[in-house]
């Protein structure tokens, strides 16, 4: 089958759509299947997929305006697509593309069946930043896509309800967007939902070969680099003194980084030698750097902007935790990483992270509570035998019903439900 990908994000946007777009794409494409991405324009090189045609559109550059923009351009190109070559299914990833009601009943009606990919919504992510906010994390008005969230979200909602009354079927990343969905948009009695949790690159993101030469002197070096290099860490011993903390995720106020670097004294109270790596871009570094040396905390963060995935997942491998402190998420694709990489996750107890977490993986903690989540750190780092047993259930878990090759076999299905329809 023909099937049709309206995705706002595509590498090189590695965001969470960006990535399991990608792979999804790749894996339907290697099914058979020719997949046509229309995504929006950027700058540099998608990287190249056999049967995965890209397509780029025009967009406006504003803050929560161009999802509309892109909307627009992006139905434009599907029109012209389907009159080259006859698209059998479209597959739109909400919220990053905005349709009215009016443009979903013209593709279901005049080009194909919609399947709508609910990815999160704008008004999760309105209750994250102001909760965000609550914690004093960062304030509102430092970051134009935050302050666009806090003050539009309710207006571009009716995007994302237009999609769950006018697609043939929408599928949610996991229950909890399943049920705000249903709660703030109050769909039909036929509305047809179903719950599929994006997978991970179980191959690129795996637990560490000690046998590959190359593989240990980059772990070796990764632990040197950070200062957490005890004999012990260098050998991926769990009874290391020098325990590595990894945290990854864009640098905005909702993803909970200035709880992190609160909890972080209590932390080194009881392991003086652990260090905090933050892997992300955003607007602030420059004020957790600030509030790490005002808690005297400067020494042991380090905070690298950006990386190759090769290095992303050696740090995964080489790190002997990682903690993911954000006030919200549609899925979260960083902890399934972490577990696929053999590394216990800490997170919040809330959904929708605790479909994917528990403590038989990892360890849970109250949202914006950097006692809590100091106290979950140090459990993890007082049990190093436990500490491996989650590590081991955790790459278990992934192999189990968190790939991208489950993915593709349920949309392959989900497709060919809706086309017979």
């Amino acid at each position: 089958m023909h099937i049709a990908m309206i995705a706002g994000e595509y590498p090189p946007r590695w965001g969470g759509i960006g990535s399991v777009v990608f792979h999804l794409a790749g894996h339907l494409a290697a099914c058979g299947h020719q997949v046509s991405v229309i995504t929006r324009s950027h700058k540099g090189r998608s990287p190249v997929q056999s049967g995965v045609s890209i397509i780029e559109v025009p967009w406006l550059k504003a803050p929560m305006a161009f999802t509309r923009s892109y909307g627009k351009s992006s139905l434009r190109a599907l029109k012209h697509l389907h009159s080259l070559e006859p698209v059998d299914v479209i597959h739109i990833h909400l919220p990053l593309a905005s349709f009215t009601r009016k443009e979903f009943r013209f593709m279901e009606d005049k080009i194909a069946p919609v399947c709508s990919s609910l990815h999160g919504s704008w008004l999760g992510e309105k209750q994250g930043v102001i909760r965000a906010a609550k914690a004093n994390e960062s304030a509102t008005w430092r970051n134009p896509n935050d302050l666009a969230i806090r003050l539009a979200a309710k207006h571009y909602s009716k995007y994302e309800r237009a999609g769950i009354l006018e697609s043939s079927i929408c599928v949610s990343n996991s229950e909890s967007t399943l049920s705000e969905f249903k709660n703030w948009y109050e769909p039909s009695k036929d509305f047809r939902c179903e719950v599929v949790l994006w997978g991970c690159d179980h191959k690129v993101f795996r637990p560490p070969n000690q046998d590959d030469e190359d593989e240990q002197l980059s772990h070796e070096n990764i632990r040197k680099n950070y200062d957490c290099d005890d004999e012990l860490a260098l050998s991926y011993m769990a009874e290391t003194k020098t325990p590595m903390i990894l945290a990854v995720g864009r640098l905005v106020a909702r993803k909970g980084y200035m709880t992190l670097i609160r909890a972080l004294p209590e932390i080194l109270e009881s392991y003086p030698g652990a260090r905090l790596v933050v892997v992300g871009r955003g607007h602030m570094k420059k004020s957790l750097l600030k509030n790490a040396r005002k808690l005297g905390v400067e020494h042991a963060l380090f905070i690298r902007s950006s990386m190759s995935f090769d290095d992303l997942a050696q740090h995964f491998r080489s790190a002997d935790l990682v903690v993911y402190p954000s006030y919200y998420e549609g899925q979260g694709l960083i902890p399934l990483e972490s577990l696929a990489s053999g590394t216990p996750v800490v997170t919040v107890n809330q959904p929708p992270l605790t479909e994917m977490i528990d403590d038989s993986v990892g360890d849970l903690f109250n949202s914006g509570d950097p006692e809590d989540l100091a106290k979950s750190v140090c459990r993890i780092l007082d049990q190093p035998k436990q500490r491996m047993d989650k590590a081991k259930a955790g790459r278990e878990r992934v192999l189990s019903k968190y790939t991208y090759e489950h993915n593709a076999e349920d949309f392959e299905r989900i497709y060919k439900s809706i086309i017979k329809k």
